[in-house]
């Protein structure tokens, strides 16, 4: 269960990092709500489930959701150009997020 909430609450990581980027700078009322609401949501979720996983682990966990999402919502929406070397990257990304799943 904290696993589940801490992947959860990686992907609204991505979600507050996306609306962050569309709200320039807090100039669009849509984006800066969807922000404020995905941020508490994710900040909530890994306080919920650090818990019961190790600070270290469930942090970097958290981050490497975060940043793979965000990565792979820009690569599909066009923000971000896609290439070989940067989804190599971001699987080696979710190769460490499995391995410390597994050494826990």
């Amino acid at each position: 269960m904290y696993w589940l909430i801490l992947i959860v609450s990686g992907l609204f990581e991505a979600v507050w990092a996306t609306a962050l980027d569309r709200s320039q700078g807090f100039t669009k009322l849509g984006p800066s709500l969807v922000f404020l609401v995905a941020m508490v949501l994710s900040m909530g979720g890994l306080s919920y489930a650090l818990k019961e996983i190790p600070v270290g682990t469930g942090y970097a966990v958290w981050v490497a959701v975060g940043a793979v999402a965000t990565v792979v919502v820009a690569m599909a929406s066009g923000a971000e150009s896609v290439s070989l070397a940067k989804i190599i990257f971001l699987a080696m990304i979710v190769g460490g997020v499995v391995g410390l799943k597994v050494a826990s």
